[in-house]
């Protein structure tokens, strides 16, 4: 069935009728290291994370994602869902209707408008039986459909990539059952910074790719070079959150190293997105509070972070 829906989409796309990345590209697979569309043509996702869903739940809806793929340019968006930090009654582990629900919104919108989503498990914490859960009815509800990435665990912090492993391989087979080629993110130690350990001992499977965040004004030519080194071994490599501050997710943009970043991921042909879609008072959210929950949203809207993501996003996704 998918690859009928995709040979649709590229149908479709062939006739010049619609711009929408999704449907240019179709069914995206991973080729050696590199992210590839339905052609094996090399293909850059670039893109903006929504904040947790658990926190500012108001921005998940077809109205924002209409606005960033027309507005920003965004090919993709992420769908960071709170699982167990969040406002009262908000997490998936408290409300998983909730949850599912602001996931859900973007994921369809997502697909409505042609573009790629990213289903984010938004955990630092191995949460196995509820994740099971999850990416299970996820991937029968969105198997068939080309647009849908899954990121399995945001951020491990404490955990050794043992116990990282053998989690995502029990997720990987849940997600496989009923979804056999959609793109799989999966994570490393150390808040995504320890990428030499998968690059180590690598999972096996098809169209699996490792996560790597940054935060510019804290990860530099160091992060660069670790993950160089694991590309050179041969792992596909998807920067899924990344932003031009400290790590804390505050403080002052390096703007100079923000951009050794975007230039390093450029040369190397890797996918990024940016976090984030929200309002609170810190550096890496992108929107004042007066920004509206739908999208529309003007320059004095905007931090210094969401007009130089924007920019970035308009430049470079053509």
């Amino acid at each position: 069935m998918k690859k009928f829906v995709t040979s649709l989409l590229l149908a479709v796309a062939l006739t010049g009728c619609t711009a929408q990345p999704a449907k240019e590209h179709g069914q995206l697979s991973v080729k050696g290291t590199q992210l590839v569309d339905a052609n094996g043509k090399h293909v850059m996702l670039r893109g903006m994370s929504y904040g947790w869903s658990s926190f500012w739940p108001r921005f998940y809806n077809a109205g924002s994602v209409k606005w960033l793929k027309d507005d920003w340019n965004c090919n993709v968006v992420r769908a960071a869902m709170g699982v167990e930090v969040g406002s009262e009654g908000k997490t998936y582990k408290e409300n998983p209707a909730f949850a599912k629900k602001c996931v859900t919104d973007v994921v369809d919108a997502a697909i409505a408008e042609g573009i790629y989503v990213i289903i984010d498990w938004h955990s630092h914490n191995i949460n196995l039986a509820e994740a099971k859960t999850f990416f299970a009815e996820m991937s029968k509800k969105y198997g068939d459909k080309p647009n849908v990435i899954y990121e399995i665990f945001n951020e491990p912090d404490e955990e050794t990539w043992p116990e990282v492993k053998a989690y995502s391989e029990e997720i990987i087979k849940v997600i496989r059952q009923n979804d056999p080629d959609n793109i799989i993110l999966v994570g490393c130690p150390h808040w995504d910074q320890d990428i030499n350990l998968p690059a180590a001992d690598p999972i096996k499977g098809t169209n699996l790719m490792y996560t790597v965040h940054f935060y510019a004004a804290t990860h530099k030519q160091e992060l660069r070079d670790r993950t160089d080194a694991a590309i050179k071994k041969g792992l596909p490599i998807f920067v899924s959150e990344c932003a031009g501050m400290e790590a804390t997710g505050d403080g002052p943009l390096n703007p100079e190293e923000w951009q050794k970043w975007i230039d390093w991921m450029e040369s190397r042909g890797l996918s990024w997105v940016t976090w984030s879609v929200s309002d609170k008072d810190e550096t890496c959210s992108v929107l004042k509070p007066t920004a509206a929950s739908t999208g529309n949203w003007k320059d004095a809207d905007l931090k210094e972070s969401g007009l130089k993501t924007r920019a970035y996003l308009r430049k470079l996704n053509k």
